[in-house]
């Protein structure tokens, strides 16, 4: 059976592991090696490439990879929303809270990026929120948040709006990680 190098080159790690340990148990015979990969069903790798020589690759050519991480790693607006807020989103959290459920004088933040406009439920919108037809995104976060009043007539927020674009961009970072 012939593997192409990526492919022995992604099993290393899985041999090297069990020829760590032992081998692969009482199925094994010097023929093969029965490696499982999740996901996957078992694949035979011919026994002179199961056990290579330290500092030897099994395939030539073929580099050992690192073995991949068993959790996500975390997108950079999770890093952001993780590290805390930006020291101009304290002048939001007089008005706004960043918990799911908790409203104030505005509604809660926590998830409003990529949410439409007045849909919090169990926050009285005003009529010119609720018609405004927006979906927080990041263009019209940075519209809005650069000037509430000017993006949405009539709205109720009592805020003049952060005219630093890094500020903005810092804040709506935030946000998207909520």
């Amino acid at each position: 059976m012939k593997f192409a190098p990526k492919t022995a080159a992604a099993l290393v790690p899985v041999l090297l592991a069990l020829a760590a340990c032992g081998g692969g148990g009482a199925d094994e015979t010097e023929e093969q090696v029965a490696v499982a990969t999740p996901g996957a069903a078992d694949t035979a790798i011919p026994a002179d490439t199961a056990t290579p020589a330290p500092g030897e690759s099994p395939t030539p050519g073929a580099t050992p990879t690192e073995t991949p991480s068993p959790s996500p790693t975390p997108t950079a607006s999770a890093t952001l929303a993780a590290a805390g807020p930006p020291t101009v989103f304290n002048q939001c959290t007089a008005c706004h809270s960043t918990a799911r459920g908790e409203n104030k004088i505005g509604p809660s933040l926590a998830g409003v990026f990529g949410r439409r406009a007045a849909a919090v439920p169990g926050f009285e919108y005003s009529q010119a929120m609720k018609d405004s037809g927006l979906s927080w995104n990041q263009a019209n976060l940075d519209r809005y948040l650069e000037n509430p009043r000017g993006v949405v007539p009539g709205t109720t927020m009592a805020y003049n709006g952060v005219k630093d674009a890094a500020q903005r961009q810092a804040v709506i970072a935030y946000l998207r990680g909520l």
